[in-house]
């Protein structure tokens, strides 16, 4: 009768679980298996073996599209501009760089302690001759990456990767039909793909590049071109990495991205920036103007911005090799112009590529 009684819960209440541990535990298990998923597709492709396409369902893509990356991405953008420690510099970087395989050898500053934050670090410069251009062939790789996928434009269906598709037109937007715009003299065709192309004899082609988290974030002109219009849509921020973009078709209409339009020495020329998870900003050097994963934007519009004015009726030049934006870490970069039907990549599905290095030529 003297000792202490033990006053305890009922076990429903110990065991009771709460929406948001669910949503955790669930969230977290899902991820969990997609990373497997993925990693039997690595190691499938390293034996040369083909890989099943597996498309995700539509339920699997709105369960996906509910969650707010976009809101995540504004909050790991902030993180990343809280200055660091300099004590603290050193250990954090250098596990990205052990994560990541990133060559610091090449940053014009390799000093871990001159990056405050981790946005300074990701967006960290390289040294002049890190990247030399290619100045044999007319089209260079205008960043550090993957090669998805590449080749010529049919039936108005782009290939984000082998066997999954997007159509043309709901990726770059209805026709600019500005009459300021050179491609906008095209002959009217009756498809999308028609009215982009200029000259007679001539092919839409593409190149898909997916930058790593440790690739170099800066991209670059591909070529010499105008740039003459950029259409920013807004979107959803899913991961663009090469085993999403395999499940989810129309990934890439799916997420924000910044459309620069233009043309070149052949014809229509087009960048596009497509933004993903933890990437809600996409910067170009010229465009002011440009806010990308703000919250004024809703998902399913779009705005343009018109480079040729009175003053300026050539829009913006740029050079082969000039920079001409960034990533706040690593994502895609699509380029689809127009060129001759003798024009080849020099390139193989799934290599790694750098900046400055030949995509193809005539």
């Amino acid at each position: 009768t003297d000792r202490k009684k033990l006053h305890t819960a009922p076990v429903g209440q110990v065991f009771r679980l709460r929406p948001f541990h669910v949503l955790i535990a669930t969230g977290g298990g899902y991820a969990g298996y997609r990373k497997y998923e993925d990693y039997k597709l690595e190691q499938l492709e390293k034996r040369g073996l083909e890989v099943p396409v597996k498309l995700a369902s539509e339920w699997e893509v709105a369960l996906y599209k509910s969650v707010p990356t976009r809101l995540l991405s504004r909050a790991w953008g902030r993180l990343n501009q809280v200055e660091l420690p300099t004590w603290l510099r050193k250990p954090v970087y250098s596990l990205y760089i052990w994560t990541f395989g990133v060559n610091m050898k090449e940053a014009a500053v390799e000093d871990l302690h001159h990056y405050r934050n981790l946005s300074e670090f990701f967006r960290r410069k390289l040294k002049p001759q890190a990247r030399p251009v290619c100045c044999l062939h007319s089209v260079i790789s205008p960043s550090d990456g993957k090669i998805l996928n590449f080749g010529q434009i049919k039936n108005c269906e782009v290939e984000q990767v082998k066997g999954v598709t997007y159509s043309l037109e709901s990726f770059l937007g209805p026709r600019i039909c500005t009459e300021e715009l050179p491609f906008s003299q095209a002959p009217t065709g009756n498809s999308f793909q028609q009215q982009l192309v200029t000259k007679e004899g001539n092919e839409l082609y593409h190149c898909v590049i997916y930058l790593a988290p440790g690739d170099y974030h800066c991209f670059h002109s591909p070529t010499d071109w105008r740039v003459s219009h950029r259409r920013h849509f807004p979107g959803s921020l899913m991961s663009v990495n090469p085993g999403v973009a395999r499940w989810i078709k129309e990934l890439f209409c799916h997420n924000e991205r910044v459309v620069l339009t233009g043309d070149w020495k052949h014809g229509f020329f087009s960048l596009t920036a497509v933004g993903a998870t933890n990437v809600g900003s996409i910067r170009i050097y010229f465009d002011q103007d440009l806010h990308t994963n703000s919250p004024r934007y809703s998902k399913g519009s779009y705005n343009d911005f018109s480079f040729v004015s009175n003053n300026n009726k050539e829009g913006i030049p740029m050079r082969k090799g000039e920079h001409l934006g960034e990533f706040n870490l690593g994502s895609t970069i699509v380029l689809i112009f127009e060129a001759p039907k003798d024009f080849k990549f020099h390139l193989k599905a799934g290599q790694k590529i750098r900046f400055g290095e030949a995509l193809g030529s005539l």
